[in-house]
């Protein structure tokens, strides 16, 4: 469902709004765009770049959400997709799932996401050992995992970046 309220301005990358906006408003149009930079076709060229969009889609759930990125070989967005839900502190992942869903879309690479609803985005020893555990399982289809990004409520921690992959 689309916000009627906030119009795409003359100059690009400026919006304007037709009627007063509640902070939900606000927030839900942060989501649009950020779906909107995370569409198909899109580059992801580093982790800071995917940082702002994955934060304003996952940063304020309350439950633990599992995603992925499905990159083409020349690491453009085929499509991003919320795999899996759980609770409060855990979502159960399966690889089984995750190899499927990449080999649905004809995906080259995968970059993983997570958020923790505590707001500390510093990966778990469960985050650490499911990323091993789906990238063996990837490596089987010859799909590389790139980064598995971690998004907490002020900032996001790259796996990659740490060493952990």
């Amino acid at each position: 469902m689309k916000n009627t309220k906030f119009k795409i301005d003359e100059t690009s990358g400026t919006y304007t709004v037709s009627e007063p906006v509640t902070e939900r408003d606000i927030l839900m149009m942060a989501r649009q765009l950020a779906q909107n930079r995370l569409a198909t076709g899109c580059i992801i060229e580093c982790p800071a770049a995917a940082f702002t969009y994955l934060q304003a889609l996952m940063g304020s759930y309350e439950n633990e959400v599992f995603g992925s990125v499905f990159l083409d070989t020349q690491h453009r967005i085929i499509c991003f997709e919320e795999l899996f839900r759980g609770s409060i502190n855990a979502a159960n992942i399966y690889p089984r799932e995750v190899v499927k869903k990449a080999l649905s879309v004809n995906a080259a690479a995968v970059i993983f996401v997570h958020n923790h609803p505590s707001g500390d985005p510093e990966p778990s020893e469960a985050d650490k050992k499911i990323t091993v555990q789906l990238r063996d399982a990837l490596n089987l289809i010859d799909v590389p995992v790139l980064d598995h990004i971690v998004v907490g409520a002020k900032e996001c921690v790259s796996m990659t970046e740490r060493r952990l992959i």
